[in-house]
């Protein structure tokens, strides 16, 4: 079963700070692309000099991104920037954005502090695969700060969105935080601190009884609080099973919320000298009706008009556009046997098992390790880059569904890295758990 609990987070005193716009951040994984430096000059109170500090080179055991961070929690909490809520509460968290349509929609969530559970426990369970890289940062922050202050995505089961109804019967008033972030700068930002004991067991009660919860953003930051919770447990076997460490701050969103919105991860080939253009598409031709149209805007439309069609990509080049549509599908049951059908459909799957490895010879190792790879929410890089370049080519994928990650869930299967983007991010300020030894929910 799925236990969570209301929590009393650490928040930004409004009053202390000039604007709330002005110290959240994205999550750490994005806080790239010389973002690091935008949110520094924002305000001295960013909450990413905490979650992505700048590194020094007379950085040391004792001085260093880690204990910057600890000195920054403390320093902020004594002087009252941050501030400890005074009761426990769930955190409503409702994103307002526009889609390409021009339609406004809201994505609603809850902030809360989840029980962990390993993933063969069958509660929550993983889509993508992870590196030990991100793993190993996040660990040495929690040691040194025994706080969390991003969230884990998850996303759980809840047909009718029940709990989002019990939720709207108790933030019929101003939210207490809105906000809009730098990055992201057109999404509206509200969060609402619900306090109501009987609320909050209401929700707790219903999401008592949930299973296949899945991760939908953050693998690596749930996998080192599990890490972490091994250290603790060694370190204090006495802790009551209610203690900090033992849970995780999450922001749940249920897989029927109609504001779900998943955008695509377009792929960026760089620095290839194997094959050349003609050579791949040549290649190609044995599994794919290959297409050459006029232009990016034409690529786009097409995608955009293929609706659930297998194996339906773009490949871009210096020689052209084209639309490529798999006509061999039983290649992947030769490629993947003992992968589920679910995964095997997967575009992202078919690019990286028949087009990088076995079409143009890209060792599975370079993929996992992001060698000559670049991942692209917005394909414009990777179109410029193609332009009269004979080593590089960009890959345009359509966004996967919701029903093909919880299709390969069920099945057990972990997707291709960056298979998902969940539009919009989680934001990190909002809300933070502390996790020390003495801390219990």
């Amino acid at each position: 079963m799925a236990t969570i609990k209301p929590f009393r987070a650490i928040r930004y005193d409004q009053n202390k700070i000039d604007s709330i716009n002005n110290v959240i951040s994205q999550p750490y994984d994005r806080v790239r692309y010389g973002l690091q430096d935008q949110y520094y000059d924002l305000s001295p109170y960013n909450v990413t000099r905490i979650i992505k500090g700048k590194e020094s080179e007379n950085d040391s055991e004792t001085n260093n991104v880690y204990t910057r961070a600890n000195d920054y929690l403390n320093q902020w909490l004594e002087e009252g920037i941050l501030m400890r809520e005074d009761q426990p509460a769930y955190y409503v968290y409702h994103q307002s954005f526009s889609l390409p349509s021009g339609r406004t929609i809201t994505r609603k969530a809850f902030i809360n502090a989840f029980e962990l559970s390993g993933f063969d426990e069958g509660i929550v369970l993983p889509h993508e695969k992870t590196h030990a890289g991100p793993k190993v940062d996040r660990l040495n922050l929690t040691r040194a700060t025994e706080t969390y202050f991003g969230n884990i995505f998850m996303l759980y089961p809840d047909p009718e969105n029940r709990i989002d109804g019990i939720f709207e019967t108790a933030i019929q008033r101003p939210p207490d935080i809105e906000a809009k972030e730098l990055h992201e700068k057109d999404v509206l930002h509200q969060v609402w601190a619900v306090k109501d004991p009987e609320v909050l067991a209401k929700v707790s009660a219903e999401m008592a009884s949930k299973t296949n919860l899945i991760i939908a953003d953050g693998h690596h930051r749930y996998e080192t609080a599990l890490n972490y919770q091994a250290e603790m447990r060694e370190r204090h076997p006495e802790a009551p099973a209610n203690a900090g460490f033992n849970y995780r701050m999450v922001a749940m969103v249920s897989m029927s919320d109609p504001g779900l919105t998943i955008l695509p991860t377009h792929r960026l080939i760089f620095d290839y000298q194997q094959l050349s253009s003609d050579e791949i598409l040549s290649r190609a031709e044995s599994y794919f009706q290959v297409e050459k149209l006029q232009d990016r805007a034409e690529l786009e439309k097409r995608l955009a008009t293929s609706g659930q069609s297998v194996g339906v990509m773009g490949f871009v080049s210096s020689q052209g556009h084209y639309l490529l549509h798999l006509t061999a599908p039983e290649v992947m049951a030769k490629l993947a046997p003992n992968r589920a059908q679910a995964w095997r459909d997967l575009d992202v799957s078919i690019l990286h098992s028949l087009l990088l490895t076995k079409i143009m010879e890209v060792d599975q190792k370079k993929i996992d390790d992001l060698v000559n790879i670049k991942y692209l929410r917005e394909p414009d890089l990777g179109y410029d880059e193609v332009k009269g370049s004979d080593s590089a080519f960009l890959f345009i994928l359509k966004p996967t569904r919701i029903e093909q990650v919880t299709a390969c869930t069920d099945a057990g299967e972990k997707m291709p890295q960056k298979s998902t983007d969940f539009y919009p991010k989680i934001i990190t300020g909002f809300a933070m758990l502390p996790v020390q030894a003495t801390e219990t929910l």
